[in-house]
């Protein structure tokens, strides 16, 4: 039996402090505590798991909800991670998405490292050389 078999699906928005306190544990990038604030409520659509009152995993999709938008915050604890949790939460706003987008809208993702292997898999596809991605951090 995997994790994903094991844990609680919620179509939600973590709280703040559960938010930030999966991205550093899960190896993402640190979020401050306003940035959270801020940027938590924005969320399109939103996936967590859940083992009792532990997030052990989540996912977002945050932009204008039709025209372009952005899969954010893939993210599972190291402890379960190669269990079918990522699989599951991906899954998840890939459903939502094909139920409730338009066809015309644009759907992106950043993947680090190998994880482009995991978002193939819902039909993400490599812009490059097409288009490349960029970034700005303030």
């Amino acid at each position: 039996m995997n994790a994903s078999t094991t844990c609680l699906f919620r179509e939600a928005v973590p709280s703040v402090e559960d938010y930030c306190q999966l991205r550093q544990l899960a190896g993402l990038s640190a979020k401050s505590r306003e940035a959270a604030e801020r940027g938590l409520p924005n969320t399109v659509f939103g996936v967590c798991a859940y083992q009792g009152s532990e997030l052990v995993a989540m996912g977002r999709i945050i932009g204008d909800g039709g025209c372009h938008l952005q899969v954010v915050d893939i993210a599972v604890l190291p402890r379960l991670q190669g269990q079918g949790l990522g699989k599951a939460v991906m899954q998840r706003l890939g459903d939502w998405m094909q139920a409730n987008l338009p066809p015309t809208a644009y759907v992106s993702l950043l993947a680090d490292g190998e994880a482009h292997r995991l978002y193939a898999q819902y039909g993400f596809a490599l812009t490059a050389p097409a288009s490349l991605g960029m970034y700005r951090r303030f």
